[in-house]
């Protein structure tokens, strides 16, 4: 196989092992501005898979991230992340990593390599689903096993990669493909090119949530409020948004069971509880539709 531009040798940094450490720090640090530069080349490509996965999600379709090594587990944290800020359920984003969830901790030699593998493990998807999958140089057989099941099935196809002529570049329906060059230690993918995958995977599921209606302005309306500076965060997001003490939001997320969006509409409108949740519902859960309407009709 043809060298990829993952392995090249970085000419920037052959003299890495003999600098002090503070030049070492810098050096990591100027190939590091790199990467936001590049994703701003693919905004558009991040915009139009964003779009693709928020009209997943409303038509009851889930997202799947596969990857192996650092890009799997990459899939994975980003997937977990999800439940606790937006409250979704904890299938609606799923990681999956080549070898298994052993391969989480420790490295599974051969895993990326397992088309038949990639093949199987991507039975879970339906023609409703979104599948993104996640290399830096785009040319694991496990990939490529899980892009042929996908394509069966119909889901669509997203490659997050660092490698414009990667397999899965070819194969994917949508490619992302942010170039950051060879790496400060030749080949260490979990370096320029994994701060790239994080960042890309970070704007697809918090873009798709905002599409949906799980925030609004900039406030992270749908959070789990399990522990006392989430808590105090409820407190805060509702006593700004209703414009109220946050005595009066606390007393409000205390009736609502700590739902952030039931206890602002319970105070904008005066209604109990269950009448807030159902307006809400009629709005399919977005507040900012509901306190629109409620507004136009106050002649605000």
């Amino acid at each position: 196989m043809s060298e990829v531009i993952t392995e090249y040798r970085n000419e920037n940094t052959k003299d890495i092992d003999i600098l002090s450490t503070v030049e070492m720090v810098k050096k990591m640090n100027e190939e590091d501005k790199i990467v936001a530069l590049a994703i701003e080349d693919e905004a558009e490509h991040i915009a139009l898979a964003i779009d693709t996965i928020a009209k997943s999600f409303l038509k009851g379709g889930k997202l799947f991230y596969f990857g192996a090594g650092t890009s799997g587990r990459l899939g994975i944290l980003d997937a977990s992340e999800c439940p606790p800020t937006f409250s979704v359920p904890t299938d609606m984003v799923q990681g999956i990593i080549a070898g298994g969830d052993r391969a989480i901790r420790t490295s599974v030699e051969g895993a990326e390599d397992d088309y038949e593998q990639g093949y199987k493990d991507a039975e879970v998807l339906t023609s409703k689903d979104v599948c993104v999958v996640i290399s830096a140089s785009g040319n694991p057989k496990y990939l490529l096993g899980v892009l042929a099941k996908a394509d069966e099935v119909n889901a669509v196809t997203i490659a997050v990669t660092c490698n414009s002529k990667g397999k899965i570049a070819a194969e994917a329906g949508q490619v992302i493909c942010a170039e950051v060059g060879p790496e400060v230690i030749a080949g260490s993918s979990r370096l320029k090119a994994g701060t790239a995958q994080k960042m890309i995977l970070n704007m697809l599921t918090t873009g798709s949530m905002i599409k949906i209606g799980k925030t609004y302005e900039n406030f992270m309306i749908d959070l789990q409020a399990v522990n006392e500076k989430l808590k105090d965060r409820a407190i805060r997001i509702v006593a700004q948004i209703a414009q109220v003490s946050h005595s009066e939001a606390l007393a409000a997320l205390l009736k609502s069971d700590w739902e952030i969006k039931t206890a602002i509409v319970a105070i904008k409108t005066g209604d109990d509880v269950e009448t807030s949740r159902l307006k809400l519902r009629k709005h399919a859960g977005v507040l900012r539709k509901l306190l629109s309407e409620l507004d136009f009709v106050a002649g605000i």
